[in-house]
């Protein structure tokens, strides 16, 4: 008898983990959306706030950042030049570089910058796809690559990371002390990956893999199409957590910094696919990711297309951070 009484619970407790998991997702507010003036192409692809400011990257321009003008409701882009120095070579495969670098001639941005971040002294850190590099740009100072260890890309390809075209790193986040610094991989397989500073170079501390998976999901119920690969589109560090961008399933979920195992998601589905806000795609466009105290900015690479009111430029999303804060459990 107390047998089947443990059997019972297990089960019993069984179907509500499972009841758990496939509840609905709590969907952040959103509080305001902001169109974005003076980005040619409309290709927003990184998030960060420096200082006072707001910033932004586009993965087709090289020399650039933008700090954004938030003082009406569309906002103004105000460029700041760089130049970046040759890049490192990292251990990528021939052919998956040349594939590269015919797509940055024919489209632009042979460096392909596709996310952003900032420590608490004002530097910023952008990611570059086609080289696998973190370029850091110091707000008073000339542009370096930082000296991250080739092994980080090999211990990613064994695990079955980078491995294909334009599926590579998607997000950067840096710790306001800028000594530690995590990767995002985006897909087929997507995973984290987590670095450390010593003195001015960057090492991999009990190995650079912090997490990686594969799969497929189904995108929110507005979207057709079939199931997609599992996505990382942006990544962002907020009081001792990681918080992933997950485009396909328009959710931010927090992570653990020890393993980057999930701990709780919300959804940001039911503002960004409002009947006026949809796109002529079947996938999302939300690239961009920052996460302070109060809330999320979101940014959306546009990519010049209309959705469905007519707006063509890049656009930032302004959501209130859920019930309970970014801690809460439930």
């Amino acid at each position: 008898m107390i047998r089947s009484l443990v059997i019972a619970l297990l089960v019993s407790g069984g179907w509500a983990s499972a009841a758990q998991a496939e509840a609905p997702l709590e969907q952040l507010a959103l509080l305001s959306e902001h169109p974005i003036e003076g980005m040619p192409g409309s290709n927003l692809s990184g998030l960060a706030w420096c200082g006072d400011a707001l910033w932004g990257v586009s993965d087709r321009e090289d020399d650039r950042l933008y700090r954004f003008d938030a003082r009406e409701s569309v906002w103004q882009a105000e460029a700041e030049h760089f130049i970046a120095p040759p890049a490192p070579a990292m251990p990528l495969p021939w052919g998956l570089r040349m594939r590269t670098w015919a797509a940055g001639l024919v489209r632009g941005g042979m460096l392909d910058f596709e996310g952003l971040s900032c420590d608490s002294l004002g530097n910023r850190y952008l990611v570059s796809e086609s080289r696998a590099a973190v370029l850091m740009v110091p707000p008073a100072a000339d542009a370096r690559w930082l000296d991250l260890p080739p092994a980080m890309v090999r211990q990613a390809r064994a695990s079955g990371m980078l491995l294909h075209f334009n599926q590579l790193f998607e997000g950067i986040a840096v710790d306001p002390a800028g000594a530690r610094l995590w990767l995002a991989a985006e897909r087929k397989r997507r995973g984290l990956l987590v670095l450390h500073r010593q003195q001015q170079t960057w090492r991999c501390t009990g190995g650079c893999v912090l997490q990686h998976e594969g799969g497929s999901e189904a995108a929110p119920e507005p979207l057709a199409g079939p199931p997609q690969p599992r996505d990382y589109s942006g990544l962002a560090f907020h009081n001792e957590k990681l918080f992933t961008l997950e485009r396909q399933a328009h959710r931010i979920c927090r992570r653990a910094l020890a393993d980057g195992s999930v701990e709780r998601c919300w959804s940001f589905a039911e503002a960004a696919l409002s009947d006026a806000r949809r796109y002529p795609v079947s996938y999302g466009v939300a690239e961009a990711l920052w996460v302070d105290a109060e809330g999320a900015w979101i940014g959306l690479d546009t990519a010049s297309m209309s959705r469905a009111d007519g707006e063509q430029r890049p656009i930032v999303w302004r959501f209130a951070a859920p019930k309970g804060g970014w801690g809460a459990t439930r």
